[in-house]
């Protein structure tokens, strides 16, 4: 009897005009999204490659180390972060890194292109956040009091249809046909990735599975969510209102809500009034360094004047580095530890919404969380100490991010032709920067709480269209 019922609801599903409508849209828009996931990543990769270069043609010519003051790291574009695009145009994707020294991230992608900033771009969040749960709606929203009305339910209970059974043939029945179809349209977007030779490695295939999952989970919410109302009400149009309610609401009111809400309670310094500070303490800073040039006595060094003053420069850069660096990595420190206050009260009153947790699990998988600018920096800092390492090693000082100006002689001093100009350097020896992005199991255990509370609002709802549909009066 329960396989009839979940043919049966296969087929009246996969049957509709309805369905076949709605859903080629839907399939269309997330082919689609797999097409723009994928035109973005080439384009960020010739861009990220171009600024690569661009950072490396900027020492042509030089033939000292001692003029390679800094250089510039890039923020590597990962194919899963276009596909679910989370924080990942929000933020800096390059970083200016000096021996010493803060540093900041800049040059976000809606820097450049504003306009996106408006509209945001297509992605798998999107789709499944928005478009796939008004399909759940429209597909189920009268699977119960639409067949009440219609009298088809009444004839199928004249005959010996157990209530249990016919409700779980409805759900499993819907769940089946709308999964198989969202399958079908998932598999044809992977396959574009592929024949459009995106990189992407095994993690980078079971972290796109667990993103599909997610989305599927999300999907089944509002399923649940439309078969509980459809049971839980005697007219279809009261349903549809009903649960247009209850999308609005938990798409665009209760996220917004809670960051608001967040926001208010709980204060975090911004970025002006650290800059103020910083700019303060580097006057300060400015002066006690001119107060120790003005104290300078060569004879302190067993080397010519020239070497001595560079020796006793470059020791004041670091002390005064030093001290900047402490300054800046306690206020932020202090901004980040309010920030992170303010986010996880924000998450916690957002996951009373099961699209905030579908979002928060489909970027932690997809490594474009918010927790991707707190890895670039702190990836950044240990390739600041690497840089460091390494223009000491070839100029016996730390590269201070400042500039040291040489003129060229061509003629000596006793009128003889200088001596020819030095080979250049060889800029490829500079550190390559790799950024790493999170491993499949940091990314599973920090989406594990937001994938529990998807299971718990499918399994309730489930629960609830069952029950409801118990006491529902079938005449």
């Amino acid at each position: 009897m329960l396989r009839v019922l979940i043919e049966k609801e296969i087929r009246d599903i996969l049957g509709s005009t309805k369905f076949s409508l709605v859903f080629g849209i839907c399939a269309i828009l997330i082919v689609g999204a797999f097409y723009v996931g994928g035109v973005r990543y080439q384009l960020n990769q010739s861009h990220w490659e171009a600024s690569k270069s661009e950072n490396l043609r900027r020492f042509d010519g030089v033939t000292d180390w001692l003029t390679v003051q800094d250089t510039r790291i890039h923020l590597q574009p990962d194919p899963l972060a276009c596909l679910v695009s989370g924080v990942s145009n929000d933020i800096g994707r390059s970083i200016e890194v000096t021996g010493r020294g803060s540093l900041g991230a800049e040059g976000s992608r809606y820097d450049e292109d504003p306009i996106f900033a408006m509209f945001r771009f297509l992605d798998l969040e999107f789709i499944f956040g928005l478009i796939l749960s008004l399909l759940a709606i429209l597909l189920c929203y009268d699977s119960i009091c639409g067949e009440k009305e219609q009298g088809t339910l009444k004839l199928t209970f004249a005959n010996a249809v157990p209530r249990t059974t016919y409700i779980l043939g409805k759900l499993i029945g819907s769940f089946i046909a709308l999964f198989g179809a969202t399958a079908v349209a998932v598999g044809v977007g992977c396959l574009i990735l592929l024949l459009m030779g995106i990189p992407m490695a095994g993690s980078d295939w079971l972290r796109l599975a667990l993103v599909i999952a997610v989305g599927m989970l999300y999907f089944g919410v509002f399923l649940s969510v439309s078969v509980f109302v459809s049971a839980s009400t005697r007219r279809s149009a009261s349903a549809m209102l009903l649960l247009l309610v209850v999308w609005i609401a938990s798409v665009l009111i209760v996220p917004r809500v809670a960051s608001l809400a967040a926001g208010r309670s709980v204060d975090v310094p911004t970025v002006d009034e650290i800059a103020s500070k910083k700019a303060a303490y580097a006057v300060q800073l400015r002066q006690e360094f001119m107060d120790a040039m003005n104290e300078f006595d060569k004879s302190n060094y067993d080397v010519s004047a020239d070497q001595a003053i560079m020796k006793y420069m470059d020791s004041l850069h670091g002390v005064r580095a030093d001290k900047m660096a402490d300054l800046s990595a306690r206020l932020n420190e202090e901004r980040r530890n309010r920030q992170e206050v303010q986010h996880g009260l924000a998450f916690r009153l957002a996951r009373v919404s099961p699209y905030a947790s579908m979002c928060l699990a489909m970027t932690e998988l997809a490594g474009s969380s918010l927790e991707v600018k707190h890895r670039f920096l702190n990836q950044a800092h240990d390739y600041q100490t690497t840089f460091a390492d390494f223009t000491k090693e070839k100029t016996g000082m730390t590269a201070a991010g400042l500039r040291i100006m040489r003129i060229e002689e061509t003629v000596g001093e006793d009128g003889r032709e200088a001596p020819p100009k030095p080979e250049p350097i060889d800029a490829t020896e500079i550190p390559e920067f790799q950024y790493a992005g999170p491993s499949v199991q940091n990314a599973m255990s920090e989406a594990l709480p937001d994938l529990g509370l998807m299971v718990v609002f499918n399994l309730l709802f489930f629960v609830g269209s069952f029950v409801a549909f118990v006491r529902y009066d079938v005449r």
